[in-house]
């Protein structure tokens, strides 16, 4: 594997937005120059089901799109924290929605950032952009790509969206990074 090859897991239940913070993170490097490639699972339902999705991240020709032993993991829920952690390479980072998941990883090799994107999302209004939060912590601690450059992915994403919806999702993106630069 390259040293400049990231491999990240976005996982959680459906309806989390687990998809769509990987989609967004995927076209915000792609429009960054990088190696992409993304790809989406999830279960047979929907809302409620498992979803998670893989993202690699590479200066050079990417070969696989399967992320073993993924370097980073956003993880929404429980269930998906008992399933990744395991599987995490050595040194990885796990972000934690820590609203939802009430117990640390048993693996001591990991680092761990918690985030209370719940009630970082209430405070905006609404619940629904706890993975733009999360999103948003993710960009600003990793430097993957930049907080510009995932806001821009949204706006490319979203551009026939509402004015109103696109506002919080940037806003929450915003939130997350400044709870990340906060330090809290």
């Amino acid at each position: 594997m390259p040293a400049s090859m990231k491999k990240t897991v976005f996982a959680g239940f459906g309806g989390q937005g687990v998809l769509m913070m990987g989609y967004v993170f995927a076209v915000a490097a792609m429009r960054d120059g990088k190696e992409v490639t993304y790809l989406p699972s999830y279960g047979a339902e929907m809302r409620g089901g498992t979803a998670n999705c893989t993202v690699v991240i590479s200066n050079e020709e990417i070969f696989s799109p399967v992320a073993s032993s993924p370097d980073i993991a956003v993880i929404m829920n429980k269930p998906s924290l008992l399933k990744y952690e395991g599987v995490m390479r050595e040194g990885g980072t796990i972000f934690l929605n820590s609203n939802h998941i009430d117990r640390m990883p048993t693996r001591d090799d990991l680092r761990v950032i918690r985030i209370p994107a719940a009630d970082i999302a209430k405070k905006l209004g609404s619940e629904r952009v706890i993975n733009m939060v999360m999103l948003g912590a993710f960009a600003v601690h990793t430097k993957i790509t930049s907080l510009h450059s995932i806001s821009n992915g949204l706006s490319e994403i979203m551009k026939d969206g509402k004015t109103s919806i696109m506002d919080l999702n940037l806003a929450a993106l915003k939130a997350g990074a400044e709870y990340i630069l906060k330090g809290d």
